[in-house]
C-alpha cells in the first residue's frame, strides 16, 4: 500500500485530481449542511451578479435561486450517478467477460455477438432512448448509464481471462480439480483487477457527463438538482447572464478532469513496469 502510494504521489497531476475530486466529494456529501434551504428555492431577487451579495457569493439564476446551493446540490447527484452506474457496469462487463474469456468456443462468441450489438450503437442516442422510454428518473438514468458502459468493461476482462487462463498457477487449479467458478473469481480476476480498477475510474467521468448531457436535453430527474439541469436551464440567458451557465460548466469540466488525471495515476502506479517502456 505504501509502494502505491508513493508511486501514485509522484504523479502531479494525479494528486492535483485528488485533491479537487475530495473538494467535491466534501460538498456533495455536506451540501445540506452547507445550504439549509432548497436549491429549488427563491432566496433573493433574480440575476444577482456574482461576489455581489456575500450570502449568495455565485450569484443567482433568472428565479432567484442559489447558484451556489445548486452546484452543492448537483455535486453530490453526478458524483452518485457516477459511482453507482459505474459499478454496475462493471459486474456486468466483469461477469461477461470472465465467462466468455474462461469458457470460450461458443460461450464465447454468442456473448461478444451480444456486446458488440450494443456497442454499435452510439451511447448517449441509447441512453436517451432507454430514459425517455422508461421516464426520467434517478434509477432510470443510473440504469441507462450502466446498459450503455460494460461493453467496454467486458472486452477488457475477456482480453485479460484470454492472457491468464494460460498460465501455470490456472492450470494447476484446474489439474488440482478446482471448480471453474473458483478458479475465475480466486485465480483469474483478482490478477485482472489493476486494469479493470483503471477502466472504472475514467467510466466515472464519462457517467457524469452522460448524466449532465441527459439533465441539459431534458431527460434528467426533476426532483434533483444537476450541473446539466443548470446549463439547460440558463442557456436562454446566456447573453444577458453568462455566470449561470459558466459555473455548472466549470464544475462539470473540473470534476471530470480531476478524475481522468487520477485515471492516469492509477494507471501508473498499478502498471509501473508501462510507464518505464515510456519513457
Amino acid at each position: 500500500m505504501l509502494a502505491f502510494l508513493r508511486l501514485f504521489s509522484r504523479n502531479r497531476g494525479a494528486v492535483f485530481g485528488a485533491i479537487v475530486l475530495m473538494v467535491v466529494v466534501l460538498v456533495g456529501v455536506f451540501c445540506s449542511t452547507m445550504f439549509e434551504e432548497s436549491p429549488w428555492m427563491m432566496v433573493a431577487q433574480p440575476l444577482m451578479l456574482p461576489f455581489e451579495d456575500a450570502q449568495f457569493p455565485l450569484g443567482t439564476d433568472m428565479l432567484g435561486r442559489d447558484i451556489a446551493a445548486g452546484l452543492a446540490y448537483g455535486a453530490r447527484v453526478s458524483l452518485m450517478v457516477g459511482l453507482v452506474s459505474t459499478l454496475v457496469a462493471v459486474l456486468v462487463g466483469v461477469l461477461v467477460g470472465s465467462v466468455a474469456g474462461y469458457y470460450g468456443g461458443w460461450i464465447d462468441d454468442a456473448l461478444m455477438r451480444f456486446t458488440e450489438f450494443f456497442q454499435t450503437i452510439p451511447q448517449l442516442a441509447m441512453a436517451v432512448v432507454l430514459v425517455a422510454i422508461v421516464g426520467p428518473s434517478i434509477y432510470s438514468i443510473v440504469g441507462a448509464i450502466a446498459v450503455v458502459s460494460w461493453p467496454p468493461v467486458a472486452r477488457l476482462v475477456r482480453g485479460e481471462f484470454l492472457s491468464l487462463k494460460q498460465r501455470e498457477f490456472v492450470q494447476a487449479a484446474v489439474v488440482i480439480g478446482q471448480r471453474p467458478s473458483r478458479i475465475i473469481f480466486t485465480q483469474i480476476l483478482p490478477n485482472a483487477i489493476s486494469p479493470i480498477i483503471v477502466t472504472a475510474s475514467l467510466m466515472i467521468a464519462t457517467a457524469i457527463l452522460t448524466e449532465s448531457s441527459l439533465a441539459f436535453l431534458g431527460l434528467g430527474d426533476r426532483n434533483m438538482m444537476s450541473w446539466g439541469f443548470m446549463i439547460g436551464a440558463s442557456r436562454t440567458m446566456l447573453r444577458e447572464a453568462p455566470w449561470m451557465s459558466i459555473m455548472p460548466g466549470v464544475a462539470i469540466l473540473m470534476t471530470v478532469l480531476a478524475i481522468n488525471l487520477i485515471g492516469e495515476g492509477l494507471n501508473d502506479a498499478m502498471n509501473p513496469q508501462l510507464r518505464r517502456r515510456g519513457e
